[in-house]
């Protein structure tokens, strides 16, 4: 009991104590103000954002010196001729052509025999008619078909514009083609022509230009069968 009294004692000499440091720092009169001023305005978080105005002006547009007094260019659509022939129906047997793997190459004894016969059967023709020998590889007659024709033949001989060139076969057979003048080859049709003839990889082509459009072909092959070098 006695601890407690003097515990209560020593506190309340603190309170008092305290109460009266604060009075002399005049602690109370500033809260009771604080307490009294009015609050201040809260700002908003979000600001109002004015909208932007954007003037729009027309300019001329900067052009090189050399063109800046010539007229404005005009474009319009273009209508293109494009050169086609009626598709042929192929049989299954295309299938093969197109079978990489299976590929078979001429020997170089035999392109070379089939070029000489080609080069002494062109000698014998009494006719005018220009006239060039090809001899056949794979990507002419597998795969994408695609002729290539010597470059100045086709300048000094053939149209100046893509055109339809007939091939006529030594039986009297036609099978129109499609001659691209730009990259002086034959494009569509060829790919029929080479599968009816089952071309090969090292045959010779006789190109004879019977017409302006028009192609006598003749066929020497270079890997014929023995009977048919009897024949010969």
């Amino acid at each position: 009991m006695v601890a407690a009294a003097a515990y209560e004692e020593s506190r309340r000499k603190r309170l008092e104590e305290n109460r009266k440091r604060m009075e002399a720092l005049n602690l109370p009169l500033l809260s009771q103000a604080l307490h009294k001023s009015p609050s201040p305005k809260k700002s908003s978080p979000l600001k109002q954002v004015k909208n932007r105005t954007i003037q729009k002006e027309v300019v001329v547009v900067r052009r090189s010196g050399r063109v800046a007094n010539l007229p404005s260019p005009v474009y319009k659509e273009v209508e293109i001729d494009r050169v086609t022939i009626p598709r042929r129906s192929l049989s299954r047997s295309y299938d093969k052509y197109r079978d990489y793997a299976n590929r078979v190459y001429a020997s170089d004894e035999a392109r070379e025999e089939a070029l000489e016969k080609a080069q002494n059967l062109m000698s014998a023709f009494e006719s005018n008619h220009p006239t060039f020998i090809k001899s056949m590889l794979q990507s002419h007659v597998s795969g994408g078909f695609w002729l290539g024709l010597p470059v100045h033949f086709c300048k000094n001989n053939l149209p100046k514009k893509d055109e339809v060139m007939t091939l006529i076969d030594e039986d009297g057979n036609e099978y129109p083609t499609i001659y691209l003048s730009g990259k002086t080859g034959l494009s569509g049709g060829w790919r029929g022509f080479a599968i009816a003839h089952d071309l090969a990889d090292g045959d010779a082509i006789i190109f004879q230009l019977i017409k302006r459009n028009a192609f006598k072909v003749y066929i020497i092959r270079a890997n014929c069968p023995p009977e048919d070098k009897e024949l010969e």
